[in-house]
């Protein structure tokens, strides 16, 4: 599939005209959405990820682009989604499309306020793209999707009261409680990788000093190895010799990998990594007091080599322990596809008003024409 092609023509000129408002609350609402394909999209810093995904949360295709580069125009982006939405609705009947995107989105889930990995700010997202496409456009946070995602189909499934963190380059999350997304009243809700856990700290790209995402993320892992590996530090012999000493090339699924494999500082760095997790989980439980937290993001492959020290120090840090209930913490199920997923499921929430409206027109218009012709039939007589 080709990256773009010509989308000059006026597309939106021919189309119907979509719905641009979204109901408040999605409780019990999805219950009653209509089981149609619906098209999510996960916009990250490296990749735009677009699939139909049925009423059951099944990936009916998938597409994958690289994301235009942060210097480009929004326009760029833009004409990257349309593209994709185009490509599959060649192949599926697409009744509504979600955008899950990587940075803030106002609460009326039109405008990205802010993409630290994108040339967005302040960009009116949603009406730019249902001004060109044929079905109604919903845009979300992406770790609001992933949320989501998890609670509909997923490790959350059950839960009432669920805390979602994405481990990724930096940190991400969401809240959601009795079945509705918590977005706080600018819709930003959920930025936990900035809560401040080290006061003068390492530095955050967010200007801020010692934040949490600085000392348990996909960046801090990279950054304490490739710190004992500039030392010559002998416990990083083993990840000097697999990168054949260029410490540039130290990523973090590499670490996973040795750490697997038993490098005893890749393990080392996982448990740091996980014991900070831990104590930020013990924090977020002492605000929100959640029934669970699903942890997400790249990170989270490690799996029991992160989230066993995270459950640990979780213990020893929450407040009251020993004298309430503990929240379980669970490594998510859906993956890198979580949310996309969630923001096509969220979609089909408009998908429903959007299929109502129209049948209240093609009811009108129906009885424009039975009417019209029963004037015809008058005036033959």
């Amino acid at each position: 599939m080709s990256t773009y092609r010509d989308l000059t023509a006026p597309i939106g000129s021919r189309r119907a005209p979509v719905l641009r408002t979204v109901g408040t609350r999605e409780r019990r609402s999805h219950l009653t959405a209509p089981r149609v394909p619906t098209v999510g999209i996960d916009i990250g810093g490296t990749k735009v990820m677009a699939g139909v995904v049925d009423a059951d949360g099944n990936i009916l295709e998938k597409l994958r682009t690289e994301t235009p580069d942060k210097s480009k125009s929004p326009k760029v982006v833009e004409d990257t989604i349309v593209e994709l939405v185009l490509d599959l609705s060649d192949r599926h009947d697409v009744h509504a499309v979600g955008i899950g995107a990587a940075g803030w989105v106002d609460a009326d889930r039109n405008r990205v306020l802010f993409a630290p990995h994108l040339s967005w700010r302040n960009e009116p997202l949603r009406d730019r793209l249902a001004s060109r496409l044929s079905v109604p456009v919903l845009v979300d946070n992406d770790a609001n999707t992933a949320a989501w995602a998890e609670w509909r189909f997923g490790a959350g499934r059950g839960e009432d009261h669920l805390v979602m963190i994405t481990l990724g380059t930096g940190i991400g999350g969401a809240i959601l409680e009795d079945g509705q997304v918590k977005r706080g009243k600018f819709g930003v809700a959920g930025e936990f990788g900035h809560m401040q856990v080290v006061p003068g700290g390492h530095r955050c790209p967010c200007g801020n000093r010692g934040c949490w995402e600085q000392y348990s993320s996909g960046n801090a892992l990279v950054r304490e190895a490739r710190e004992l590996a500039a030392a010559d530090s002998p416990v990083a012999y083993g990840i000097i010799e697999h990168v054949k000493g260029n410490i540039g090339d130290i990523t973090g699924p590499m670490i996973t990998e040795l750490a697997r494999e038993g490098d005893a500082m890749c393990v080392e760095l996982l448990q740091d990594i996980g014991q900070w997790l831990g104590v930020g989980i013990a924090n977020l439980a002492a605000a929100l007091d959640p029934s669970c937290f699903v942890i997400g993001g790249g990170v989270s492959a490690a799996d029991d080599l992160l989230i066993g020290p995270a459950r640990d120090a979780f213990k020893r840090h929450l407040t009251g322990r020993g004298y309430r209930p503990e929240a379980r913490i669970t490594r998510a199920q859906l993956g890198p596809e979580a949310g996309m997923v969630g923001a096509a499921d969220l979609a089909r929430l408009v998908a429903r008003r959007f299929r109502r409206a129209k049948r209240r027109r093609v009811e009108r218009y129906e009885r424009y024409e039975r009417y019209t012709q029963a004037r015809r039939d008058r005036d033959t007589v």
